[in-house]
């Protein structure tokens, strides 16, 4: 059971399709699809579904857990000798949902510490749990909880999120709106499973009611241009009001106490963070984020 046919193995759990996988591993797959077999063998169980399309089945969910907590191990071990033989801070990598919002506090980190080298890994929130229990990264920021055990987070910034709307529009002088009054307004939101559109479907089905929504994209930084261009309205944080003056709309509260976001920066618990993983939280706990980023 070598690196390479453990490595190999996550690719395919993580596609669950031979051909994808071997072609990003550049393998050919039926070498691909005999290494998977021999780890099987070796462990004396089936790691995949066969039965139409392949799928990862429970002992190989489990399997993959600590194949990822190993290699992630291996390679913190890896860093750490490099850190200690250069003397130097070597690299950082950061995950977050969307980059926007870490702009000042990013720029600000480059110019203290020009040496170190910064890893960016845009994720769903849904998927940093298992990046950093498996160590692909050493710091995450999510604007949701991520309720996993083994995980730190320090609450960086709670504000209001708004409801924007282009300058013209109906509801553009209020001075507040209830989720009722924008029943059948067309939303531009985010895909599902950013904090963007959890908190339009949570607000919205807490009154039995479904948004109309219009346009889900994955960049929450193209909504605001969209609303501003008169193609419908959406919600925005406090912070993007801040920096929004080339994209003008008007902003509305929202008269509901959760409609609101909490930005925190988490970390596994459980290892040991590179020096230049420990500068970059420095640098992102102590940011005034009352400044516009």
């Amino acid at each position: 059971m070598d690196l390479s046919t453990l490595r190999q193995f996550l690719v395919v759990a993580r596609l669950e399709h031979l051909s994808r996988a071997a072609e990003e591993l550049r393998v050919a797959q039926p070498s691909l699809s005999r290494t998977i077999a021999r780890l099987e063998s070796e462990l004396g169980t089936p790691l995949f579904d066969r039965a139409g399309r392949l799928r990862l089945n429970d002992a190989g969910k489990l399997f993959r857990g600590y194949v990822e907590r190993s290699l992630g191990e291996l390679d913190a071990g890896r860093r750490a000798v490099a850190e200690a033989v250069s003397e130097g801070f070597g690299t950082v990598r950061l995950a977050s949902e969307t980059f926007l919002t870490l702009i000042g506090p990013l720029a600000a980190f480059k110019r203290a510490h020009p040496a170190v080298e910064v890893e960016l890994h845009q994720l769903p929130a849904d998927g940093m749990a298992r990046a950093l229990l498996a160590q692909e990264v050493d710091l995450c920021v999510a604007a949701q909880p991520i309720p996993v055990e083994g995980l730190t987070g320090v609450e960086l910034l709670d504000e209001p999120v708004w409801v924007a709307t282009p300058l013209g529009h109906p509801l553009a002088g209020r001075a507040s709106v209830r989720v009722e009054d924008l029943v059948g307004q067309p939303f531009i939101t985010a895909r599902r499973g950013h904090w963007h559109r959890r908190l339009l479907d949570r607000l919205f089905a807490a009154r039995d009611l479904t948004p109309k929504i219009v346009f889900e994209g994955d960049e929450p930084g193209a909504i605001q241009e969209l609303i501003s261009a008169g193609l419908g309205i959406g919600l925005n944080p406090a912070m993007a009001r801040r920096v929004a003056a080339r994209t003008p709309v008007a902003w509305i509260p929202v008269d509901d106490p959760d409609c609101r976001r909490t930005i925190t920066l988490f970390w596994n618990t459980g290892s040991h963070l590179p020096a230049a993983a420990r500068l970059m939280r420095t640098a992102i706990t102590e940011w005034d984020w009352d400044l516009p980023s």
